[in-house]
């Protein structure tokens, strides 16, 4: 009963978040509008060519865990590394964060490698990610600060927010909630899932160590950049496709639409912590709200986004397939040569 409830929670309550989500976002919009921008409002080059700059994002990622890997000692073949990421997206479609868990066991069996080192270098890979993130939010509070103040302040909900970050006892309830996890950690240290916890904690520090002192580290941050500069991209050439998004573009003080696109950007790359089915719903929901802050309407915002996240899941699905061609091609070579 209680693995059978794991599996509810594990793919059964993402699968509840991504309908919940999308319906409530329909509901905010005129379906027919929303409809009628996408069938004539839409330059569908520019759409291409943002999925054509996610692949190459993909490249990036498995060219920096490489750097991880090999670190390890561990030399898998690019390709099999490049299908490994292709695989782990396009599994990511259908259930959400296993992706991950199939890279790692692709790559270990493939390798004869210990599984927990490759799910090491695994969460490194992921932690350095939720580092950069945290780096763009900030430039995005600094860049963008006006325009999210003036947003905030208008509607009730981002007046509260704003202000319960002045309320004393905020900040109390945070530093005791910390206290008290820290005193339970403490009291049921011998217990089985506390040590599982640590374990696990163990795992991440030794996946990210090893981007400190590996030799590469400079590539790996160079790696990083590029991973990061295509998923920017790859949604600032999309502003292109619509005309109410490229009007963001040459608005003035927009910095030809740079900043916008941030703001959406950054949004939606926090929104990909909730678990969801390809991040529909959450990602789309954010990319909304980050297009409301310029006066972007919600049947256009949806219009936008739901073009944009259905193109990259083409991308993965065309991806996904060649990532079982890969896999099975090199299996039949293994067996000729035994």
């Amino acid at each position: 009963m209680k693995k059978y409830l794991g599996y509810a929670v594990r793919y059964g309550l993402p699968v509840v978040l991504t309908v919940l989500l999308v319906v409530y976002m329909f509901k905010k919009v005129n379906f027919s509008e929303m409809w009628d921008l996408i069938k004539h409002g839409v330059d569908y080059w520019w759409i291409l060519l943002a999925m054509g700059i996610s692949v190459f994002s993909h490249i990036f990622r498995a060219a920096r865990w490489r750097l991880q890997l090999n670190a390890l000692g561990i030399y898998p073949p690019f390709m099999a590394l490049c299908c490994s990421i292709f695989g782990c997206y396009a599994l990511n479609l259908v259930f959400p964060r296993l992706g991950e868990v199939w890279r790692c066991t692709y790559i270990a069996s493939s390798q004869k490698a210990g599984f927990s080192s490759v799910l090491g270098s695994m969460i490194g890979d992921r932690l350095a990610d939720t580092l950069m993130v945290l780096l763009l939010l900030l430039l995005c509070m600094v860049v963008a600060a006006p325009a999210l103040e003036a947003f905030l302040t208008k509607y009730p909900v981002g007046r509260d927010l704003v202000a319960l970050l002045y309320q004393w006892w905020f900040w109390v309830a945070a530093v005791g909630g910390i206290a008290l996890c820290w005193l339970l950690f403490y009291i049921f240290r011998n217990t089985g899932v506390v040590k599982k916890i640590k374990e696990m904690a163990f795992n991440m520090w030794q996946g990210f160590s090893v981007v400190v002192t590996m030799k590469g580290r400079w590539q790996f941050l160079a790696y990083t950049l590029c991973i990061w500069g295509c998923y920017y991209f790859q949604l600032y050439v999309a502003f292109y496709a619509f005309d109410f998004t490229r009007e963001l573009c040459t608005a003035s003080g927009n910095f030809g639409g740079l900043i916008p696109c941030l703001v959406a950007f950054v949004l939606s790359s926090i929104s990909m912590a909730i678990p969801s089915n390809g991040g529909l719903g959450p990602w789309n929901l954010a990319i909304m709200f980050g297009l409301a802050i310029y006066g972007v309407s919600d049947a256009q915002g949806t219009a936008f986004s739901m073009l944009q996240w259905s193109g990259q899941t083409v991308m993965l699905i065309i991806l996904g397939i060649y990532t079982m061609g890969y896999i099975s091609l090199s299996r039949k070579n293994k067996e000729v040569k035994n």
